[in-house]
Order: C-alpha cells, then structure tokens, then sequence
C-alpha cells in the first residue's frame, strides 16, 4: 500500500461519488438506492454533479418510490396524525450541517407527511449567498416546508396564528423578544422549546427568561434534563418549565441501507479504496467537527498508544486506521491543524485519514469497523451518531458521559471510557481489545443493532414526540393566549 501523508478526502470529489453512486444503481435494491440518494442529496457538495451520470434515472425511481412509501405509510399510520391541518412554526437559530438544524428539519418533514402546515425561520444568516443554506432550504421547499424571513409582518403573523411553535436550541430564545416584542406573551403558551446544548455559556438569561412561561420543553437525555433543571435552577434563579426526555430514532432512510448487505459491502468497498485501505484492515473512526470537545486529539493519542501496545507485545493484528471524519478543508482551524501535526510528528500518516465534513456518512459506517463517541466533558446531549453507528452493526467505544450513557451498554453494545487525560489509556486498551478480537467485536455490534431496533427508531421517536406533542397542544388549549403563569 502506497504511504501517504494523513490522508485527506473530500467526497464532494465528483469521480469518486459518481463511481460509488453508480455501483449502487447498478447493485442494490430499488428501495435501498432511493433512500441512500435521497440522504446523500442533503450534501450541498452533490449538487454540481453531472445530470448524466445516472443520476437523473434515479430521481424518476424517486418518484416511483414516493407512491409505494404513501401506500406503507397508510398501513402503518403515523403517531403524528393528529397534526394534520395544524399550522407549526420551528424556528431555528441556525441552518448548517450541525445536528440541532438538522434534527429540527427531520421534524418538519415528519409533520408535512401528515399534512401539517410548517413554517420554518433561521435567525441568524449570513449576508452573503451560503451554498449550505441554499440547498437545505430548497430541501424544505421541495417537501412543502414554507420558508419566512426572521423578522417582519409574516414572522410576527404567523406566530401568533401557529397551534405550534418550537424554539431549536436555546439561542433561538433571543428571537422571542427582537422580534415579536411586546406580543411576546401571547404565544408562549404555545411554545415548545427543543433544547439539545449540554454547554455552561448557553445559560444566559438573556437567552432563557422566557423558559417558565412556556408550555414545555423537550430535551434529548434524562442527564442533560437533570443538568438544565439543576443550572437553571441554582445559577438563573428561575425554573424549568414541564420538561419532557425523548431519544432520538434513526431514519428508515438509513436503516434501508443499514440492513442491506449488498449496499454495505458496495460502500465498504468503495470508500477503502478511496482510503487506500486493504479489506482485512480494521478501522477505528470518529465522525463528528472536528473541535476540541469532540475529542478528537485524545483519540488519536490513544490510537497511537494502542499501536505502541500492539507493537510492544509483538500482537499479530491487521494494519489499524484512524478516521477523522468531520474536518473542514477550508477553516483549517487551529486544532486541526494540531491534529494534523501531531501525526506527522509520531509518524503515523499512513495509519490517519481525514475526511472532509459531510451529511451522508452512510458510506463510511459501512467502511469502518468500530465508531469512537470521544465527546468530552459532559459529553454529548444524545449522540445521533451513535446510534446510526449501532444500526450498521458497529461497536462504540464512547466516554462515560452525556447521552452516550443511555445509549451504550457498557460491555454489551460498546465499551465506555472516562472523559479527559484520564480516558486516553483505557480507551487505547479498548481500541487493541476490539481489534484482537473480532468475535468480541462482531458480538458487541450484533447487540447494540438490536438495541437499536427496539428503541432507537424513526417509529420510536415519533411515537415519543407525538405524546410530548399532544400534551403541549392540550396545554395551550386549557390556557388563553395572554396568561402568564
């Protein structure tokens, strides 16, 4: 195998996808090519490819495919159903690839597909044209998600006319009184704020003085409600609304090419060769941004200090990789650019690969071998990763912290390490464990996929946000607009 230095690959490298994409119309299902495609559109990097390259034949199978998904939906209705003709408003403080915007879009599609009337504000935009933010919103326009400027007239009117409204983060609560002002209080009992920070510089009253008055807020782990209920509590001196915990569910979109052997072994193939990886190689990947709090540097020190171990006690194991996958070519940030220094200086380019941030990461959960959940201090407030992870079948090797800790069993459908310095040798120890023993391994991903099916799913999260829904709504029933609590 040709070294390399720290590879890096960009999968908005037109060639590449169009082979993969290729293979995939030529091999897989009709169900499994259409759900893969309709994923991979969300990367804005896709857009520039050719129309001639298959493509094109695909979107009309998308089509085709749109009429036998109405036809599974009508046998096996949504929990959602009691939306239809309700008018909701998300408003979100940002549009970008990270997971709080994303998993607010996820919602409003849920919400169209019974017939909801949805209305979508981002507060914060660049002035200039964003081709992130372009190809999202198109994305919600074409599901017939009605896009509104921040402010103005029709932000205001729709707010007030809303069943529903759902603030996306805590930042969004800055929105409440810039722009609806002094009618502020006549939509708060009916809102619902969906909290996903776990961070102690979101909690600024300026941010959250309204949260009391709310009919509800909805957080992604029983840690982080407890962490919101103790800190609003002590340091702002108000206290949390009804607060309701709902994990999160994988899309059918991704189970479809999860459960599908002949797509997974097609991508697996496609992306290690992208990586100038062999087939017995195992990998190690941490697919998240690339930042300080994401834990990447401690992974890769202890990748390194496994690779010691191993060569230490003489092991014999396939060639291991690490797989950064996250990075932003353009930023090239300090950290990352640490990153990228510190494989130089223990030499270990030919076993560190960097791949530029993206939002199908279908591909490379079926290239790798094991996912490392390395968020460090409080962790992550869920972790979707994770088990999109767990639903390919892979093993997590994650930080005793956050979400990941009512996601992963530790020792059943992963191997949980402490955060910090202080995790960086256990986590070596875990990473030569599950490359020594691939039984283990395949065991660990066996289970953490059956977790995944019993509560982990799109079904699942709807059914858990339906329930919060229908208690909000009948809240805001029982209270008048204009009564404060």
């Amino acid at each position: 195998m040709a070294k390399h230095t720290a590879t890096t690959v960009g999968w908005g490298h037109h060639h590449l996808q169009k082979r993969w994409l290729l293979a995939l119309l030529l091999m897989l299902s009709l169900s499994t090519i259409i759900a893969f495609l309709i994923r991979a559109a969300f990367d804005p990097c896709d857009r520039n490819i050719p129309a001639d390259n298959g493509i094109v034949t695909a979107r009309h199978a998308i089509q085709v495919a749109h009429k036998r998904a109405s036809q599974i939906a009508a046998a096996d209705p949504s929990p959602l159903l009691f939306m239809k003709s309700k008018v909701v408003l998300l408003v979100s403080h940002e549009l970008s690839l990270s997971g709080g915007p994303l998993l607010l879009m996820e919602l409003a599609f849920l919400l169209r597909g019974v017939g909801a009337e949805v209305f979508w504000i981002t507060i914060t935009k660049p002035s200039e044209t964003d081709e992130v933010i372009y190809s999202l919103e198109h994305k919600m326009l074409d599901r017939g998600v009605q896009v509104l400027p921040a402010k103005g007239k029709e932000a205001i009117d729709t707010a007030l006319k809303a069943d529903l409204v759902v603030l996306n983060t805590a930042v969004a609560g800055k929105w409440l009184d810039a722009v609806l002002k002094e009618d502020v209080h006549l939509i708060l009992p009916n809102v619902l704020w969906w909290i996903h920070e776990m961070r102690g510089h979101y909690f600024k009253l300026d941010y959250v003085k309204h949260l009391p008055f709310v009919a509800g807020a909805m957080i992604d782990s029983h840690v982080t409600a407890e962490y919101w209920r103790n800190r609003t509590r002590e340091r702002l001196k108000i206290k949390m609304p009804e607060t309701y915990v709902v994990h999160l569910g994988n899309s059918k979109e991704l189970m479809q090419v999860a459960e599908d052997n002949v797509a997974k072994r097609v991508l697996r193939e496609h992306v290690r060769e992208s990586l100038g990886v062999h087939t017995e190689d195992v990998l190690f990947a941490l697919i998240n941004s690339v930042s300080r709090g994401k834990g990447q540097d401690l992974f890769l020190r202890s990748f390194y200090e496994a690779l010691q171990l191993i060569k230490e006690k003489k092991m014999k194991v396939p060639p291991l990789h690490a797989v950064i996958v996250g990075s932003d070519m353009s930023a090239q940030t300090k950290f990352e650019t640490e990153l990228r220094d510190y494989v130089m200086q223990k030499k270990i380019q030919d076993r560190v690969h960097f791949v530029n941030k993206t939002l199908t990461v279908a591909p490379y959960l079926a290239a790798i071998d094991v996912l490392v959940q390395n968020s460090q201090a409080r962790g992550e407030c869920f972790g979707r990763i994770t088990i999109e992870a767990m639903a390919f079948q892979l093993p997590v090797l994650g930080t005793a912290a956050g979400g990941t800790t009512e996601i992963v069993v530790n020792g059943t459908t992963g191997l949980l390490h402490a955060v910090g310095k202080e995790g960086v040798t256990p986590l070596a120890k875990n990473i030569v464990k599950l490359a020594t023993h691939v039984e283990r391994r395949l065991t660990i991903g066996k289970r953490g996929y059956e977790r995944v099916k019993e509560r982990f799913l799109e079904k699942h999260m709807a059914e858990r946000i339906a329930g919060v829904l229908k208690e909000v709504l009948s809240k805001s029933k029982d209270k008048p607009r204009g009564h404060l609590f």
